[in-house]
């Protein structure tokens, strides 16, 4: 009899990404679903012995599937398969009852591992896994650039996010990545910043390398910066030159290490230039209005960060050149590479 394992994950290329990392010779049924409410779904039908969950979806995420199933007092072994790698992030899921934790991009060598370590792993029978879709929840063998750019992001934003909760002892609340091909009149339109009424202050930084080129765009919610200030310890009296010098500080936090992770899943050691400040208490607008004359059309990722209980949220966008996407098409081609 073969094993119901269930891979629940928003992002079409890693539940093909992770169905691979099963082991060929284990009798299995795989099922799959995009979000936790598919995979209660699933659950409740299938017989689910395994669930692979990612953390960070729409509709329900991963730590609201888990309370539910916790709440269900359902019998499902849940290995959690996430970028966000904070400590308190894993605190929570085994708080939640998840039986372990995978770091992504996982391998098949870990996931094999992680399966014998908790008994779960059985190769009687050497037997194929079957692949079954339910609902959204498919494996689709067609992949935009879009969906490739959204995962390699939602990777390097973890590994970001992780870092700034270490230095302010936080715990960092993640959304999905926004993908999106933007002609500049857009923009403004597409941001899912806050109230886009209120002021902000802006860095802006350009990186370049192996035929790609970006601009990463910071923006900071003008609100955020006492309780930044006081996060970092910050004592002195918070006037302009100290907003810039706390806006320098968590920018080059977001930005360096989203920046190394994102250039090691690309195999490009991006050269950069110095940090700007593009603008100090202004509106989004004022914002795009400055740099209107350089974007045209643009191809656009949008990650909004947020401290959990603390005003703070902060805006990070990477804003690719026309020229830059056949590069990345390229570049990404990998992840869909059978």
């Amino acid at each position: 009899m073969s094993v119901n394992v269930l891979i629940c994950d928003d992002s079409n290329i890693a539940r093909k990404q992770f169905a691979k990392l099963i082991p060929e010779e284990w009798k299995s049924s795989l099922f799959f679903a995009s979000n936790g409410m598919e995979a209660l779904d699933v659950i409740s039908t299938k017989n689910v012995s395994i669930l692979f969950l990612d953390l960070n979806m729409p509709v329900m995420d991963g730590y609201q599937t888990l309370a539910k199933l916790q709440k269900l007092g359902t019998k499902v072994s849940v290995i959690v398969v996430s970028a966000d790698i904070q400590p308190q992030a894993l605190a929570r899921v085994m708080s939640l009852g998840a039986l372990d934790f995978l770091k992504k991009p996982a391998t098949q060598g870990i996931v094999l591992e992680v399966l014998k370590k908790h008994n779960l792993y059985n190769k009687k029978g050497l037997q194929s896994s079957d692949q079954l879709a339910f609902g959204t929840g498919s494996v689709s063998e067609q992949f935009s650039l879009n969906e490739c750019l959204q995962e390699v992001s939602n990777i390097a934003m973890g590994k970001a996010a992780s870092v700034l909760a270490d230095m302010l002892d936080v715990f960092i609340k993640l959304p999905v990545p926004n993908v999106n091909m933007l002609e500049v009149s857009e923009l403004q339109m597409a941001l899912t910043y806050g109230d886009k009424g209120k002021q902000c202050s802006a860095i802006s930084q350009g990186f370049v390398g192996a035929g790609v080129a970006f601009e990463a765009l910071f923006i900071f919610s003008d609100s955020s910066f006492p309780d930044m200030a006081k996060l970092l310890h910050y004592d002195q009296k918070l006037d302009r030159n100290a907003e810039v010098e706390l806006l320098m500080d968590v920018s080059s936090v977001l930005i360096g290490p989203f920046m190394m992770e994102m250039g090691k899943q690309l195999n490009i050691d991006f050269s950069h230039g110095h940090p700007v400040l593009l603008g100090q208490h202004v509106s989004i607008n004022d914002l795009i209005q400055i740099k209107k004359t350089q974007w045209k059309q643009t191809l656009a990722v949008e990650i909004v960060y947020e401290v959990e209980n603390y005003q703070i949220s902060c805006d990070l966008m990477l804003l690719f050149t026309e020229d830059s996407v056949g590069v990345l098409e390229n570049l990404l081609s990998y992840l869909v590479e059978e």
